[in-house]
């Protein structure tokens, strides 16, 4: 049900509030307030404004402001009150029911392979292991363990298997009317945007505005733009304003100072309390050994190792990888995540709720390709306490959405159904070719929405899609480029004749230029 205005504003005060008093920033706040105390300029009569404009002028104001707009970012409007845990997490029921469903398949692979492999979920680290862990943390992948027994648990194509038997129980048979042409392999009736909608969600894409990422505007000398955007980036970096940061990033991201404007956007300081947490999640990993571990480095080897843009990085995506395995933290994006995470029991106690803990420690497992949603992260962070924290928030922010079953907009079933919608009402005869001979365009784009791109595009090229995930709080821009790589190859793709050939035709994505393509989708495209 939706609210009022006022009362959702309301519950939406009492929420951020709430979630900011046990952060370390409040604590901070009520220290700087009793230090500005002391101050001549602060006196009794006038003490509360005082110790407002105290606060301005020291740049604390901001740094709440900053605090607040994440919150807001983050989590979802406000439900009614009376509105049950469960609908903050997924309002469609059908939905919930195929995500539980889902993760009970995940959590049986995982333990069919403890059992086959006859290895614990968890167990100590021998001091010995644990001091060679520690002396080789900077060089894990030089390592060669024997790992060929280890399978990922899921690969991204059994997963689009369970998005395609999704249905919703009221419509049986597809009889709903708007429903009925929808020709795809995602046969749930979600609300997705159509090109006019988009174009006023994407504005700053248009033709005419300057962008970073397009060589030959007509509008505008690409050099002038540059040296115009960069100036003014300096200037939101200088303000330090997450929300000027978010708008700003639209138009792209000089790469000098992208790292510095994606931490600003995220509001991540990298503060030495955050340094420390990182560290005692290092020191977890070197104590205790996880199956997970093992699929941790199995899925780097198989995907990042063979990466020609990634492979230096191997040593970072370990340590990011194997700590975010550890972080409890990472737990709160299930209240408003349709996922919930894995249980799992003390040896013998199986079924009893006082001896169950989250499995892994932060409820995620990862899947075929998880190491790709770090692996960009590292050209711009080399300091590993910042980047695993860039990473934990781009990952509660936007990736869970990648591999959970939800109708969110910015979800994969959305996400799918934009894609297969944008190409079935654009390209209608390249979408009812490519049906006829069996290959169905999201059999092919699909493992590119799920990864967000990563190790498909050119890393200069996703950095500037990356850019406006951020820029938009939305993931929706992942599906605009998958349908527009396809209109882009639609000339090829008429001709082929079967999924095979038609895989070929799109295999190699490191040339494509990721905003000339959107511009000319969204933008150029007769509606």
């Amino acid at each position: 049900a939706m609210l009022d205005p006022d009362r959702g504003l309301s519950l939406t005060i009492a929420r951020v509030v709430q979630r900011l008093q046990g952060s370390s920033l409040h604590s901070q706040l009520e220290r700087q307030a009793r230090v500005s105390l002391h101050k001549p300029e602060i006196k009794l009569e006038s003490l509360k404004e005082d110790i407002k404009d105290f606060l301005k002028t020291s740049g604390w104001e901001k740094k709440l402001q900053n605090a607040v707009y994440s919150e807001l970012n983050v989590f979802p409007s406000p439900c009614h009150p009376a509105a049950p845990p469960e609908h903050i997490k997924e309002p469609l029921a059908y939905m919930r029911k195929a995500q539980g469903s889902w993760e009970k398949r995940i959590l049986k692979s995982l333990n069919s392979m403890c059992t086959e492999l006859n290895i614990p979920l968890a167990q100590k680290r021998p001091v010995n292991e644990q001091k060679e862990l520690l002396n080789k943390w900077n060089e894990m992948g030089t390592d060669e363990p024997d790992l060929s027994l280890f399978r990922p648990v899921y690969a991204p194509k059994d997963f689009l298997e369970v998005l395609m038997n999704l249905r919703n129980p009221n419509y049986e048979n597809g009889e709903q009317p708007s429903f009925r042409n929808h020709l795809g392999l995602i046969q749930v009736p979600l609300k997705v945007k159509d090109i006019p909608e988009l174009k006023e969600d994407f504005s700053e894409l248009g033709l005419n505005i300057g962008q970073l990422g397009i060589d030959d505007s007509a509008q505008v000398p690409p050099e002038f733009f540059e040296n115009e955007h960069v100036r003014v980036g300096q200037k939101v970096l200088a303000e330090q304003d997450s929300a000027a940061a978010q708008q700003y990033v639209r138009q792209g991201c000089p790469t000098a100072l992208r790292a510095d404007l994606w931490a600003l956007i995220l509001n991540i300081s990298n503060q030495p309390e955050d340094i420390l947490y990182y560290e005692q999640l290092k020191s977890n990993v070197i104590q205790h050994d996880l199956l997970v571990d093992s699929l941790i480095y199995k899925d780097v080897k198989l995907t990042a190792s063979n990466d020609d843009y990634y492979f230096v990085f191997e040593d970072y995506l370990y340590q990011v990888l194997l700590c975010f395995s550890r972080d409890t933290s990472v737990l709160e994006h299930f209240t408003y995540s349709s996922a919930t995470p894995p249980k799992s029991y003390i040896q013998g106690k199986l079924g009893m709720e006082e001896y169950a803990v989250f499995y892994p420690p932060n409820g995620v497992i990862p899947f075929h390709g998880f190491s790709m949603y770090v692996a960009p992260l590292c050209f711009l962070y080399h300091e590993p306490s910042k980047l695993y924290q860039i990473f934990r928030e781009m990952y509660v922010r936007f990736f869970f959405r990648l591999h959970s079953i939800s109708s969110h907009p910015s979800g994969i079933v959305s996400l799918c159904l934009l894609f297969e919608t944008l190409l079935q009402t654009h390209l209608p005869q390249l979408f009812y070719h490519l049906r006829e001979i069996g290959a169905q365009p999201l059999r092919i784009s699909f493992k590119w929405m799920v990864r967000a791109f990563s190790g498909y595009l050119a890393t200069d090229q996703l950095l500037l899609l990356w850019d406006r995930i951020l820029g938009y709080n939305s993931l929706e821009i992942l599906a605009v480029l998958a349908a527009a790589v396809f209109a882009f190859r639609a000339v090829n793709l008429m001709e082929v004749t079967s999924l095979a050939a038609a895989e070929a035709v799109l295999a190699d994505l490191s040339t494509l230029k990721v905003m000339p393509l959107l511009q000319i989708f969204l933008f150029a495209t007769v509606t």
